[in-house]
């Protein structure tokens, strides 16, 4: 695999991923108690033997770079390296903030002219699956392929918010449609359900093929598109216009998939791995997920009723604790009989000498007695005793605040947040 260059973008301004996006880009948002987004499509890579990478940052990257840093050092032998490529200001014309996936490339063109490898694998920071790229790798060099793109069978239920692809019996990829948003647009991209069954994968009635995001150039074919044309984005410019004068391959997938590209999307992702039968297993033994270690201790809990969650490291949880359908993360203080349901709870980037606790300042964690419920709670948040943290009102959206907001129906407590002993949510009614 040392003839794959690997590029992983780090995604623009986030907005729909806000409040967990106020202080930090979209692949460094905590997932699953313990983990970045960034770990799921770095793991995938190490995994596959892919060991040479650059991530492409811009939008509020401090963080991504700092767990980028400390996690992922490779042996001096080997040759393998994660690299950040942060958008910055050179001479060459027109330099500047990135303007869409393929502008992030193009930006950084120069790191791929000076490259030696034969392919170039483009990927999204920002998703949640396991995927072996030697497979498609695999079909991109069977097929002889300039250009080969993993696609997802999707329901038509699903096609508005995805592009969409459409092939002929050999898997090249005709048409492309971004975002169909009726059933006639959607007909002229439809995949004939028996042909998915036929490349070994169950149709069950789906009958698009949705574009994943993930992308295996050849090198020479990337550095030609770019350098000729001004297209900023793959998806709605490079890929409608290369169909019709390169061969572009579809790389057919049937895993586990999420997007997690906004608020709704984070919360049912991350509850969906707390529970009793997960559709993506965190735990696998042929490629684990590889995230910062912290060396912290393991996590204490004292009379405690878990029901249908994840427990990160270093966690303290006193007696009388209800837990239930929820991800804890790491560091995370819970005072005793409180209540936590249905919430993803972050933890804690440090823990605090003495109690923390003042008249006005809770200490980090969840105070005793407190209801959490149906909410996001990002990492150091001070929220006091006899606390609840609920959507009561049944609000779809509230503003902004520093305290908490709703968006999508689900409560979000913003990093480094503090609420009072005794906080109820007051947000007005969406």
């Amino acid at each position: 695999m040392s003839n794959v260059l690997t590029l992983v973008l780090g995604g623009g301004r986030g907005t729909r991923l806000y409040p967990l996006t106020k202080f930090r880009s979209k692949p460094a948002v905590p997932l699953a108690g313990k983990y970045r987004l960034i770990d799921i499509p770095l793991s995938n890579c190490i995994n596959s033997g892919l060991n040479q990478i650059h991530v492409l940052t811009q939008f509020l990257s401090v963080s991504l770079h700092r767990h980028i840093s400390r996690t992922y050092k490779f042996d001096a032998f080997d040759g393998g390296y994660v690299e950040i490529l942060a958008a910055q200001q050179t001479y060459d014309p027109g330099s500047n903030w990135y303007e869409g996936t393929a502008d992030a490339v193009r930006k950084n063109i120069r790191y791929v002219h000076e490259s030696t490898h034969d392919y170039v694998l483009i990927l999204s920071g920002d998703q949640l699956y396991r995927m072996d790229y030697r497979q498609m790798i695999a079909t991109h060099e069977a097929n002889n392929a300039d250009v080969t793109i993993a696609g997802l069978p999707v329901d038509r239920s699903q096609v508005h918010a995805l592009g969409i692809m459409r092939s002929d019996d050999t898997g090249r990829v005709t048409g492309f449609l971004e975002k169909p948003q009726t059933k006639a647009e959607a007909d002229l991209v439809r995949t004939d359900p028996e042909w998915i069954n036929s490349r070994g994968i169950e149709s069950r009635g789906r009958d698009c093929i949705a574009n994943m995001g993930i992308y295996l150039f050849n090198r020479k074919t990337l550095v030609d598109v770019l350098d000729k044309t001004n297209y900023q984005d793959f998806g709605k410019e490079v890929f409608p216009a290369a169909i019709r004068s390169r061969r572009v391959q579809m790389h057919l997938f049937d895993g586990y998939w999420e997007d997690i590209g906004t608020i709704k999307s984070f919360y049912e992702a991350n509850l969906a791995l707390a529970g009793s039968n997960p559709p993506f297993h965190l735990a696998e033994a042929e490629s684990p997920i590889y995230t910062r270690a912290r060396f912290l201790p393991p996590s204490r809990l004292d009379g405690v009723t878990v029901k249908n969650s994840l427990i990160s490291d270093g966690c303290v949880i006193e007696p009388d604790v209800m837990i239930e359908n929820s991800v804890i993360g790491v560091r995370c203080r819970i005072g005793r009989g409180a209540q936590i349901r249905n919430s993803v709870v972050c933890g804690a980037d440090f823990y605090e000498s003495g109690d923390g606790h003042s008249a006005d300042r809770p200490p980090i964690g969840i105070g005793k007695g407190t209801l959490v419920e149906g909410a996001i709670v990002d990492k150091n948040c001070r929220i006091g005793a006899s606390c609840r943290v609920a959507n009561d009102l049944k609000a779809i959206e509230t503003p902004d605040s520093n305290e908490a907001m709703v968006v999508d129906g689900i409560v979000c407590v913003p990093k480094d947040a503090v609420l009072s002993d005794g906080w109820r949510f007051e947000g007005a009614r969406g």
